[in-house]
């Protein structure tokens, strides 16, 4: 059977269910993104060569914790921790940083980023001193913030680059073996999967522009702007959902953020690290190296953002570069336009967060005025509009 064929039996089906003859207008749905979003695939028009990642199995990592030693690879750390040999450790703590003095067979990785993003610089010493250690990865360049302030997705990603490119332009090439990009991964499940495939394409693009052939090392947590004070179950839900989208998507660590929101609670950090271990061992979604590889849709969208990505990390360059941008405010502006666009939809339900602006709808306590700043960079969780 052709794929006219398949597509033909498809629309009379549906023709069928929905009782009328113009199906698309109701099949069709808007996104923010501007990601064109097909009702059906027979085809994508270029398939994607597997995308791989640097581990080779998603690393699972948690909270430090000392129960945790004898059963977890991977740690994020806030204070120094003493005798942790053969975990992979993430420093969160430029003071630690400073510290610690790696043994050959350790592993550890900076998620300490070097930008100011209110100043609109590096922190040259920081840098300095940190590509000075024997780490794995030396510099993080974190665009968790811009997710969690809103920005879309193909901001996100134009805004990665362009760090990157930055810290070329001051390091040289080497740098980018040396990066670790913190990616906050959002509710958009199919949508957060490309992103991580898209970016994978990007930064390998991005490098061979200097004579390389590099895959991006991707931290992916989970976000905090869908999440609810009130609403703990639901945020656990997300947050799953989110961790799934990170492997899928092929991130080389994940992290799960406390689905309690401005508390955390042993038992709290415990469960939230165990939503990682139940996907990996029994989903094991964690080992596929591209898992949503050969998928029409996915495939698509994932052209689709690489694309307007690259557009948006070129005109940042044409402009200035990205510290220039940030300094004359229209970063700041950009991230603002989308989430105050996107916290409108809230509003109005065409985003809906179960248990916050449906099921039951809560009542607006702050306006947007009120939550948002043009001139800042700023993290925003959608329901502190009903808080």
């Amino acid at each position: 059977m052709s794929n006219t064929d398949i597509l033909s039996n498809w629309e009379s089906l549906v023709k069928k269910q929905l009782k009328t003859e113009d199906i698309y207008p109701i099949l069709e749905k808007q996104n923010l993104e501007g990601i064109e979003v097909k009702p059906f695939y027979t085809e994508v028009q270029k398939p994607l060569v597997n995308l791989p990642r640097v581990e080779e199995s998603t690393h699972l990592v948690a909270r430090y914790h000392e129960s945790l030693e004898d059963e977890v690879f991977a740690f994020i750390l806030d204070q120094n921790v003493e005798n942790l040999d053969q975990k992979a450790i993430f420093v969160n703590n430029k003071d630690l940083a400073g510290h610690i003095s790696p043994k050959e067979e350790d592993q550890y990785f900076s998620l300490i980023d070097v930008f100011n993003e209110k100043e609109g610089n590096i922190d040259d010493q920081l840098a300095k001193e940190l590509l000075a250690k024997d780490f794995k990865r030396n510099i993080c360049v974190d665009i968790s913030l811009h997710q969690n302030a809103g920005a879309a997705i193909y901001q996100q990603l134009g805004i990665a680059l362009a760090k990157a490119k930055e810290l070329v332009e001051v390091y040289g090439a080497e740098i980018l073996n040396k990066l670790i990009f913190r990616i906050a991964v959002g509710g958009s499940y199919f949508f957060e999967m490309a992103k991580l495939r898209a970016f994978k394409i990007l930064f390998n693009q991005l490098s061979k522009e200097y004579g390389m052939d590099e895959i991006p090392y991707i931290f992916a947590e989970t976000s905090q702007r869908n999440k609810a004070i009130a609403d703990n179950e639901n945020n656990l839900i997300r947050s799953t959902l989110e961790l799934a989208s990170a492997m899928i998507g092929g991130a080389d660590a994940v992290f799960t953020n406390n689905y309690l929101v401005a508390r955390s609670t042993d038992n709290s950090e415990e469960i939230s690290f165990k939503q990682q271990i139940v996907l990996a061992y029994e989903s094991i979604i964690n080992v596929f190296e591209d898992a949503s590889n050969g998928s029409y849709y996915i495939e698509d969208i994932t052209q689709q953002i690489a694309e307007k990505s690259w557009t948006l990390f070129i005109e940042i360059e044409e402009a200035g570069g990205y510290l220039e941008l940030i300094k004359k405010g229209v970063v700041q502006k950009k991230i603002y336009d989308h989430a105050v666009e996107e916290q409108q939809w809230i509003e109005e339900v065409k985003i809906k967060l179960i248990g916050v602006n449906l099921y039951p709808k809560l009542d607006v306590k702050k306006s947007i005025a009120d939550l948002y700043n043009e001139k800042e960079i700023k993290a925003v969780r959608w329901a502190e509009m009903f808080e």
